[in-house]
């Protein structure tokens, strides 16, 4: 599928408001990229997006990147240091057995959306909100 394509059967609007409504719960923040390019092997892509978006730079490096490339059908969900330790690899492979059943039925912003709301809510469980939160990076939709 082109880029192009893909974009515009994505909801931005509902995409950002997941963001937001999840960022409510937690300090940790969430992001999403999608790449116009052709990717073959995401994760090591996703994680020079991750670093190239400055999101290991949050206080307690708890971003999570939800990294799509629709040209391929590929995507990726990385967590930084602080989120991976608490979550492991069997949270990021069933968070993508989750997100690619929602994509094979063409559901791609239900399946963003739905990725959003289940790393926000292990944010919220590992990274709770507190009084002096901010929001550390963009809650839009990235795209190069």
């Amino acid at each position: 599928m082109k880029a192009r394509q893909f974009l515009s059967q994505l909801r931005h609007d509902d995409i950002v408001a997941a963001i937001r409504e999840a960022e409510k719960q937690t300090s940790g923040e969430i992001r999403v990229f999608i790449s116009r390019k052709p990717v073959e092997e995401p994760l090591p892509v996703a994680q020079a997006h991750f670093l190239r978006m400055g999101m290991e730079k949050t206080r307690q490096r708890n971003a999570v990147l939800i990294f799509v490339a629709p040209r391929t059908h590929k995507f990726a969900v990385i967590g930084d240091a602080g989120v991976h330790t608490r979550c492991g690899d069997v949270f990021w492979r069933e968070l993508a057995d989750e997100m690619a059943g929602h994509f094979r039925k063409s559901e791609f912003t239900t399946g963003i959306v739905h990725a959003i709301r289940k790393a926000g809510q292990l944010l919220a469980r590992h990274f709770p909100a507190s009084a002096d939160d901010r929001n550390e990076l963009s809650d839009d939709v990235a795209r190069d």
